[in-house]
């Protein structure tokens, strides 16, 4: 699985992107989120308020009740407005 990190999540996990093994339980989004938050302190404070990251499987945004797969391309980033 290749996450990728863009924007302030970036800069605050240090990392633009990684390839990644989750455990065979981390079946959603949200079991995902959980799971990275576990890797480093980074991770833990740049994803710590879910309402500032969205995510996108496969470049489809997702709700965190959607599947993730091995092999799946997920996005985080934060809320982007338009101007």
């Amino acid at each position: 699985m290749r996450v990728l990190y863009f924007a302030l999540l970036r800069e605050r996990i240090g990392m633009a992107e990684e390839e990644i093994s989750p455990p065979a339980e981390v079946r959603t989004v949200a079991d995902l989120v959980i799971w990275l938050r576990g890797r480093s302190e980074q991770h833990d404070a740049a994803l710590a308020n879910p309402t500032m990251v969205r995510v996108a499987v496969n470049q489809d945004y997702a709700q965190p009740s959607d599947a993730v797969r091995p092999g799946d391309e997920i996005a985080l980033f934060p809320p982007v407005t338009g101007g």
